[in-house]
């Protein structure tokens, strides 16, 4: 899609987390307070294929391990045409940095506090993005952040491992439960290829 095409479905993102951000927590329990923008939007090539985002929501660490979805992250996807789109998002938690070796120097978008983040959006369409992203940390704060993101994927992991042996021979459908023990094993792995070869 083109750049400005991008820059778009960003906006328009931003303009329903403002929306859902005042919406009543009894319909919808998530609450995402940032949005960032991700990946190649950051850049400046005019053609992208996807729109790479971080979604931080009001949750503990460890509802939201890397690659994970936390619980209600369907229906607040549902709800915004999140996943109508071609934005790609990553689920991040508000109580860690929102920066690993995935999210690289994000760009803030959106926040519950201060609305969105005009200057960011021009940045991006004008294809300054380097202009508006976040310092990058050195070696050391990286190695740090995913020797926490590590932990955090491995609770996951021996979580869902441990539900999904509970439940294996009990009635009803298991794939939500194969499909978070996979995030969490899929996110474990990722981290740890980062950590065992970090120029990769």
């Amino acid at each position: 899609m083109k750049r400005t095409r991008a820059v778009h479905h960003l906006r328009e993102l931003a303009a329903k987390c403002d929306e859902m951000s005042r919406a009543s927590s009894s319909i919808f329990r998530l609450r995402v307070v940032q949005l960032w923008a991700v990946g190649e939007v950051l850049g400046s090539t005019e053609e992208l294929d996807w729109v790479k985002v971080a979604l931080v929501v009001d949750l503990p660490v460890d509802e939201v391990p890397w690659l994970g979805k936390p619980a209600g992250a369907d229906h607040w996807a549902q709800a915004t045409r999140l996943d109508k789109n071609p934005i790609s998002p990553l689920w991040r938690s508000a109580r860690a940095p929102v920066w690993n070796h995935r999210v690289e120097r994000p760009a803030l978008v959106w926040d519950v506090e201060n609305g969105v983040a005009e200057q960011t959006l021009t940045a991006l369409a004008q294809g300054r993005g380097d202009s508006v992203r976040t310092p990058a940390p050195s070696a050391e704060e990286l190695r740090e952040r995913l020797g926490e993101e590590l932990a955090v994927s491995l609770r996951a992991l021996r979580h869902w491992t441990g539900v999904y042996e509970e439940k294996r021979w009990a009635p009803g459908k298991l794939t939500p439960i194969s499909d978070a023990m996979w995030s969490a094993g899929a996110g474990y792995v990722d981290v740890w290829d980062a950590l065992a070869d970090p120029g990769n």
